[in-house]
């Protein structure tokens, strides 16, 4: 009887290594389907099912679906969530690089039908039970290796050799949906646009990997920024963080801060706080840009007029009440809004460059905030209009432009 014992206890052991291993094992609990979220929510109203009816992008929900009701093992279900997710950004890259079938009517540079497709994708998971069983940990791994591959987050590939320049450049995701659901982000919609692409500058050419982040607090706090970026910037000469900004102008952020204001993101969460970062002792209330802004304002880069963006909001050393300075920030003081406001484009901002100096790193590197991309004066129902789609391209060109002359200012 003792040595039945013994045995039993070694296997009892094995399987509870195995199934803490993430082999596949059935849970003993295997844990509920995930609620969607505001933003999965968003999914089932007419703009986004036309959005993705009209680009092909209608039928990527379903077959992901299908590739997960045909993995056996959690092993085989992370593979199909990593193999999906990449296929989508290439397929969304290749679509605004005019690579591949043009399905349906939208134009190719239109950057929603990644964003809506990838939120069908999650939701699916979210409600995904597999007869081997998933826990939660399991389930929130699957969902962060389908951000991360569908945003471009883990296919950075830059060049080595010599005589190339190496750049990084991110967007962000459509937001503030609740106010217009129609609404395209112009910054994720230049990171699909330029995407591996190559640029030919004074001094030789350069190649731009890009990717494109949520506009979700939390994603932020995790670290999404410093874990996507953190193994690209020793390799590159140049990054610039994009999102969009004002009405009718560009702006090249000067002076970024650690704070946050607490606008709601597209999760409707709200945040006001001092920017979350590792080792907070060290955190400094302000970072400011790299970017060679006196030739990018200078030079001749499209129809949009350019800003060297000097503003920030403060609360100066001894004051208590906010004070907006015209010329950047005094000693000593602490942070309410950089150039590019309070909200997740300038923490992108923020965490880049301080990302860049805690790194030691001397290259070149701060935020471009695009203008808003607007519609047609009269198209306040369509998802689309003329106007819309020439205001897009105009603004991608633009920041090509723009990246480009950095890119000659490097040395």
């Amino acid at each position: 009887m003792s040595r039945i014992r013994i045995r039993l206890h070694v296997v009892g052991a094995a399987l509870v290594t195995l199934t803490l291993a993430g082999l596949p094992l059935a849970a003993a609990e295997p844990a509920p389907a995930s609620p969607s979220t505001v933003e999965e929510q968003r999914l089932d109203r007419a703009v986004p099912q036309e959005i993705l009816r009209r680009s092909g992008f209608d039928a990527v929900a379903p077959q992901f679906a299908d590739a997960l009701a045909a993995a056996r093992t959690y092993r085989q279900a992370e593979r199909a969530v990593v193999r999906q997710g990449s296929q989508l950004w290439d397929r969304a890259v290749d679509r605004a690089q005019g690579r591949g079938p043009a399905l349906g009517d939208l134009s190719r540079d239109d950057d929603r039908p990644l964003y809506w497709a990838r939120l069908g994708m999650t939701r699916e998971l979210r409600q995904w039970q597999p007869e081997f069983g998933l826990s939660n940990t399991q389930r929130a791994r699957l969902l962060d290796r389908l951000e991360r591959s569908s945003r471009g987050q883990d296919s950075m590939n830059l060049p080595a050799g010599k005589g190339i320049k190496r750049i990084v450049m991110t967007g962000f995701d459509p937001f503030t949906l609740d106010r217009d659901i129609r609404i395209s982000n112009p910054s994720g919609a230049t990171a699909l646009a330029l995407d591996g692409t190559w640029i030919r500058t004074s001094d030789g050419p350069a190649r731009i990997e890009t990717a494109v982040f949520p506009v979700r607090w939390q994603d932020f706090a995790d670290g999404t920024v410093e874990r996507t970026l953190r193994p690209q910037l020793p390799k590159a000469d140049l990054f610039t963080t994009v999102s969009q900004g004002r009405v009718g102008r560009i702006d090249i952020e000067r002076t970024n801060g650690a704070w946050r204001g607490g606008f709601g993101d597209n999760e409707n969460v709200s945040r006001t706080e001092t920017v979350p970062v590792a080792d907070p002792a060290s955190q400094p209330q302000w970072t400011t840009t790299t970017l060679p802004y006196k030739a990018i304002v200078a030079a001749q880069t499209g129809r949009f007029p350019v800003y060297d963006n000097t503003t920030v909001t403060e609360i100066p050393a001894g004051g208590s009440d906010p004070v907006v300075r015209a010329d950047g920030p005094t000693a000593g003081s602490t942070a309410r809004a950089g150039g590019g406001g309070d909200y997740l484009s300038n923490e992108i901002a923020y965490r880049a460059t301080l990302l860049r100096d805690r790194l030691g790193l001397k290259i070149l590197g701060g935020h471009v905030h695009t203008p808003v991309l607007q519609f047609g004066p009269e198209n306040t129902t369509e998802v689309t209009d003329p106007v819309f789609v020439r205001n897009r391209l105009d603004i991608i060109a633009q920041v090509r432009a723009v990246i480009r002359v950095a890119a000659e200012s490097s040395g």
